[in-house]
């Protein structure tokens, strides 16, 4: 007999379940699947989670009204750490329990992060652009060497990306309210504040949480070096999009590149189509490794969760 339904929603389970979900079978539960590869949208979710007990969630926004249709829902797991498109305050009232795979995907991030300094510092994208429309454009690019880069938000993810900038031979700079003693023997690495950072670093790349406002507002970029290069791969919300692309129209900013976004597939906007942003579709945790790692961890904490 069933113990109750799950609901899988993470795009990449659905499309390609992994070997992890038959733990949760094994312990009586049946599985619901949402549109293979999909991002659901509120009338799948609430077709579906009205009969579950659990929630094994990805990036889709989770509601206040769709978690009022679920009376037997115990508990979302999240197959990764961000848990800002969930209710929580919803949840919390109606004692549904939400947990995350906290740094399952760090090193996929970490990995494609620097893949994109990379790409901005050798216009790899730009002189790919030109190539494929028969011109023979050239910009003259950076070696990273001896380059500092500048860390906002230095927690799992921003470890590893220090560590593998560190192996370059870069200098990192970085700004975290919880600051880490993982390299405090490593002169090329130290913790300094924001102000400093902005005005000290040819590269900046964040991995913090949302805020109430844009960390890299008009103020923070103008204060930037001339030329500096932006990554994101945390929130699309930590950046003025407007303000950043006068920057980059204005060579205050040389290059941005992007792999979040307000909603997925994101609204047109002229930042995205400018010749010196790279975009990517939120594939930083996309990969082998962190999949099996965050669907591993979110089957074992959502099991833990509905047995208490």
């Amino acid at each position: 007999m069933s113990r109750g339904k799950i609901l899988i929603t993470p795009r990449s389970l659905t499309l390609e379940p992994d070997a992890s979900l038959q733990l949760l079978e094994k312990e009586g539960y049946e599985l619901v699947f949402t549109r293979a590869g999909e991002l659901p949208d509120e009338k799948e979710l609430s077709g579906h989670i009205p009969h579950c007990v659990g929630w094994l969630a990805g990036v889709e926004p989770i509601r206040r009204h769709i978690l009022e249709r679920a009376p037997r829902l115990k508990a979302i797991s999240r197959n990764g750490s961000g848990i800002d498109n969930i209710d929580l305050e919803a949840a919390k009232e109606l004692n549904v329990k939400v947990l995350r795979s906290a740094g399952a995907n760090a090193r996929g991030v970490a990995e494609l992060t620097v893949a994109l300094v990379f790409n901005l510092a050798r216009h790899i994208r730009y002189s790919d652009t030109a190539v494929r429309h028969g011109d023979w454009k050239r910009k003259k690019g950076m070696e990273l060497k001896d380059r500092t880069i500048g860390l906002i938000g230095c927690g799992s993810i921003g470890l590893q990306v220090a560590e593998i900038c560190l192996g370059l031979g870069m200098k990192v700079l970085a700004y975290d309210v919880y600051p880490s003693n993982r390299f405090s023997k490593n002169p090329s690495f130290r913790y300094v504040d924001m102000d400093f950072l902005l005005k000290n670093v040819e590269v900046i790349s964040l991995h913090c949480p949302p805020a109430s406002k844009p960390v890299m507002d008009a103020n923070a970029l103008e204060k930037m070096r001339q030329g500096g290069i932006i990554i994101n791969t945390a929130r699309s919300s930590l950046i003025d999009h407007d303000a950043l692309l006068q920057c980059l129209n204005s060579g205050q900013i040389s290059g941005f590149a992007t792999d979040v976004y307000d909603q997925e597939p994101p609204k047109p906007h002229p930042l995205f189509q400018h010749i010196n942003v790279i975009t990517t579709a939120h594939i930083g945790g996309y990969t082998k490794e962190s999949a099996t790692r965050a669907a591993r961890q979110a089957v074992e904490n959502l099991i833990k969760a509905l047995e208490q």
